[in-house]
């Protein structure tokens, strides 16, 4: 029986679980070994994930880039604090952006930046979103790292020492409000030692939106509205998924986010037809049939998020509780910069 409640998705997370920074060494976290279909666990360190790994497999990467999209003023003519998260741009000069406060940030209200830049409410936007538009003639994309700031997860209370500890180390596509943090733990090191197993690699690019923290609130999940991501899926991965599905290689989905992409993508039989790019708003949950993806490495997720929904369809909502019983019990650390788990 599929649980389609709210309150099935829940447990309690000690707070002091919550990763305020990222390892030193950044594959020396733990890795919980999940096996899917029987619920086995076993706990290793994420160095060691060549062992788990077989000649063959493919890794997908997500190779977006964090923005300082993250822009702090006050109204002008007036003391109000306000913040400003750029999600994309909708057309001209004019981006979708999320703002707070938002019942005093209506259109026409000019916002005062650093540097003497100006930001106008344009006009309302969907889900209580503004289109905004700058006083600058560049594209603010140019002044943005001089202008915002690196926009951590709420839950994330530490200031960063160095911006960079908030990107995977093959970041290259800028775009996205928030990182695929499933990608964190990969190094050199790590690559190097897949390469020598023959695990090969590719990447997709998915812009992730700040809609990724957002808790579900309706009590049955089926209701909720999912955010939409732009996503590319390049020509050179396309033939690299294909390749690995023909030798009887696994797909293995470095995060969330890749995984909405190849499963978005997928035809019915697991192939892919070619390159392919635009928004998703797919909604994974428990009932889904996957396509594509054989194996998933992730973080540990919020309660109560799509993203646990997620992992809940692809090993089984008991499963999944079970493994965040035992990752609480033995003190894993969890989300961003917390550590992973491998699900095979």
């Amino acid at each position: 029986m599929v649980e389609y409640k709210l309150s099935d998705y829940d447990y309690h997370l000690p707070i002091e679980l919550i990763a305020q920074e990222p390892l030193a060494e950044r594959d020396k976290s733990r890795m919980m070994i999940l096996e899917k279909r029987t619920g086995q666990i076993t706990n290793s360190i994420f160095n060691r994930i060549p062992t788990y790994l077989k000649q063959g497999d493919l890794l997908v990467l997500n190779d977006t880039k964090v923005l300082p999209v993250r822009l702090l003023g006050q109204i002008v003519g007036k003391d109000t604090a306000v913040e400003i998260l750029l999600l994309h741009r909708c057309r001209d000069e004019r981006w979708i952006a999320m703002v707070r406060p938002g019942r005093k940030l209506k259109p026409g209200i000019k916002v005062s930046l650093e540097e003497d830049v100006t930001a106008l409410i344009e006009d309302y936007a969907d889900k209580g979103l503004r289109e905004i538009s700058f006083s600058v003639r560049e594209p603010i994309e140019k002044l943005l790292p001089r202008l915002g700031r690196v926009p951590l997860p709420p839950y994330i209370k530490k200031e960063l020492s160095d911006p960079d500890q908030y990107q995977t180390i093959f970041a290259a596509r800028e775009g996205s409000a928030a990182a695929p943090t499933a990608g964190f733990h990969f190094t050199d090191r790590v690559f190097a030692e897949l390469d020598k197993k023959g695990v090969e690699k590719t990447f997709i690019t998915l812009h992730i939106g700040p809609g990724t923290f957002q808790p579900v609130k309706e009590d049955d999940i089926r209701e909720h509205v999912m955010h939409r991501e732009y996503y590319q899926l390049h020509k050179s991965t396309v033939k690299a998924l294909n390749a690995a599905r023909e030798r009887g290689g696994r797909i293995v989905a470095v995060g969330t986010s890749v995984c909405r992409v190849l499963e978005t993508v997928a035809e019915s039989n697991g192939y892919f037809a070619g390159e392919a790019e635009g928004w998703t708003d797919l909604y994974i949950y428990p009932g889904y049939k996957f396509r594509a993806v054989n194996t998933l490495l992730t973080n540990f997720h919020l309660p109560r998020s799509t993203l646990l929904m997620l992992v809940s369809a692809f090993a089984e909502r008991k499963n999944i509780l079970y493994a965040y019983r035992e990752a609480v019990a033995g003190q894993y650390r969890f989300f961003s910069f917390g550590d992973c788990m491998l699900i095979i």
